[in-house]
């Protein structure tokens, strides 16, 4: 029996202004969930030349969720984005070129060619880099919605994870303490059915995994993950409620991954009927669907659109294939605190 609350799809366009959304807002959402997907498909094009070291994942299908959640966001929040969120940075304005220069290990790159190819965060933008051990970047979040509560700042912290990864333990904890603390903070779930090849069924027992939020004490919302304007508004209140004290909410973004765990998953284990029922709610399609019904997106605005995410991702390819090989000398640069980087504000 499901406990949490199941969100409304995005309405009309008058339903948006009362969000705060106007239409360049919206129009900038679309670009943003392009350039998602563009910096994705460059990133695959590059693995297929050799420049791309390890494996690469993506977020195909997430579009929506990580753009809406991050537009959702307040300039001074916080939030640790996984490897299926790429939407984030991007809408949080890391330059495209310098997550391609990371995708390929360079000194560019927001972590200078020190980790994996997709562990990145720009720290001035308000992003915490990931870790593999995903559920771990829980905790982390609620540290930073603790110390918000201690310096009694309002911001909010976002902490995101997969389906699967709300199955370990630091998870239970991360949520535990920040539901007992009443902290400032919001967790986004993910679910896009396989835990790499485990589905959903084999995963948990409760309807929807936002129910659990009850036991902890705070509210569950389940969101359509494909509907970025819902994704939008449902992450808008939970922020607002969390700033203003409310404590945690756990949003349950509905979506399926698009593509295997990796490029060297072939995901032969997912349903052919599931991929192509899940395709025909193509985020970035859906989405465009209803700007032109509900905000007469012209052909004139969307040949603008498309065409300058199309020079800005080929610009950034060019940029970022230039960029240096990292410098060895430079390996244990901010591997260790300074004195000069513990004398601040925040560590007082």
């Amino acid at each position: 029996m499901a406990i949490a609350r199941v969100a409304e799809p995005s309405g009309s366009l008058q339903d948006v202004k009362e969000q705060g959304l106007d239409r360049e807002d919206l129009l900038g959402i679309y670009r943003n969930m392009l350039i998602t997907r563009g910096v994705e498909e460059r990133g695959h094009i590059l693995y297929r030349q050799g420049k791309i070291p390890g494996s690469f994942y993506t977020g195909r299908g997430n579009e929506a969720s990580a753009v809406g959640v991050a537009t959702a966001m307040g300039p001074d929040d916080v939030g640790t984005p996984l490897h299926r969120d790429m939407g984030v940075h991007i809408t949080r304005g890391v330059e495209p070129w310098r997550i391609l220069a990371q995708y390929m290990g360079r000194a560019d790159g927001p972590s200078r060619g020190k980790d994996g190819n997709v562990h990145m965060a720009d720290e001035n933008l308000g992003l915490l880099a990931m870790v593999s051990h995903l559920p771990a970047m829980l905790p982390v979040a609620v540290g930073c919605a603790l110390a918000f509560r201690i310096r009694e700042e309002k911001r909010v912290a976002v902490a995101w994870s997969g389906e699967g990864a709300m199955a370990r333990g630091d998870a239970h904890e991360g949520m535990n303490f920040a539901g007992v603390r009443t902290l400032p903070v919001v967790f986004i779930c993910d679910n896009n059915q396989w835990a790499y090849s485990t589905p959903t069924h084999l995963e948990y027992a409760v309807e929807h995994l936002a129910d659990r939020a009850q036991a902890y004490g705070f509210d569950g919302v389940v969101v359509d993950g494909t509907d970025v304007l819902a994704v939008y508004r449902e992450t808008k209140r939970a922020i607002d409620k969390a700033r203003e004290g409310g404590g945690p909410t756990l949003i349950e973004c509905q979506t399926l991954r698009m593509e295997g765990h990796a490029v060297h998953d072939d995901a032969f284990y997912v349903p052919k009927e599931l991929f192509e029922r899940w395709a025909e709610r193509d985020p970035i399609e859906r989405y465009r669907t209803w700007l032109r019904e509900q905000v007469d997106m012209s052909d004139a605005d969307e040949e603008e659109i498309t065409g300058y995410v199309k020079k800005l991702l080929n610009d950034s390819l060019q940029r970022a294939d230039a960029s240096p090989q990292p410098d060895p000398a430079t390996l244990m640069d901010g591997v260790y605190a300074t004195p000069e980087d513990l004398d601040t504000p925040h560590h007082k």
